[in-house]
């Protein structure tokens, strides 16, 4: 891939982009934008709408950089960036976006994607970004940074909050009653009346349950907590 490297004449090459996106006007726009920035140090190769046209076009001029927009009609840019990583030679992937969903850039990491540009950030700051990629420096601005950190820790409860649940499929009816009321603090008292049984059967069904998931009260009580039931 293109990488400063000098040409015959002994000039660099610039370094080919091209930019993906289902509104044709911030494609040309923004192609002409970076050519213009980069003082000819990037040249906008090709657009395209959508992700099929994208690779179409990626497998015959072989760009540098792909800024991959993500909402796109027929293939998109989760889907285009996995498949244009497969080609020889392969471009970077940068995705360009302007606010992402939830979980998105986590997904565009594990497709391959490098970085994030917005489409609201600086010429810039995105040719710089372009520079970089090129260089092997994932691009990750302020807020794809913030979004992924919230993402994993919301896959994070997820694995936990699963994984209680599951334990928590080995309880009978009664039990995982009893277990569920103990955790929202009420005493044996309060959830014998709420289950209409006697406060004996309502040790007897804790019992049971601590038992058969090898913990005290005090753990079984953090684990229906945890399945957020």
């Amino acid at each position: 891939m293109n990488e400063g490297k000098s040409n015959d004449s002994g000039s660099e090459k610039p370094i080919t982009v091209s930019v993906i996106d289902d509104d044709p006007l911030i494609c040309q726009t923004l192609g002409m934008i970076l050519t213009e920035s980069s003082n000819g140090s990037i040249q906008a190769l090709f657009t395209a709408t959508n992700g099929i046209q994208a690779l179409e076009h990626a497998k015959q001029e072989h760009p540098d950089v792909v800024l991959m927009d993500i909402d796109m009609p027929e293939m998109d840019g989760i889907e285009a960036t996995r498949r244009l990583l497969k080609l020889t030679p392969r471009p970077h992937v940068l995705i360009l976006t302007a606010l992402s969903p939830s979980s998105t850039i986590q997904r565009a990491i594990e497709a391959g994607a490098e970085g994030f540009v917005s489409k609201t950030d600086p010429a810039e700051n995105i040719v710089n970004c372009i520079k970089e990629v090129c260089l092997g420096t994932p691009q990750f601005n302020t807020d794809s940074q913030r979004q992924l950190l919230n993402d994993l820790e919301k896959n994070r409860f997820r694995s936990r909050r699963d994984e209680a649940r599951t334990l928590l499929q080995g309880l009978g009816e009664r039990e995982l009653k009893a277990a569920t009321l103990a955790a929202e603090g009420l005493s044996n008292a309060e959830i014998a009346k709420d289950m209409f049984i006697s406060e004996r059967t309502v040790k007897t069904e804790l019992s049971n349950a601590c038992t058969k998931l090898n913990v005290n009260r005090v753990l079984l009580s953090r684990i229906v907590e945890r399945a957020d039931l």
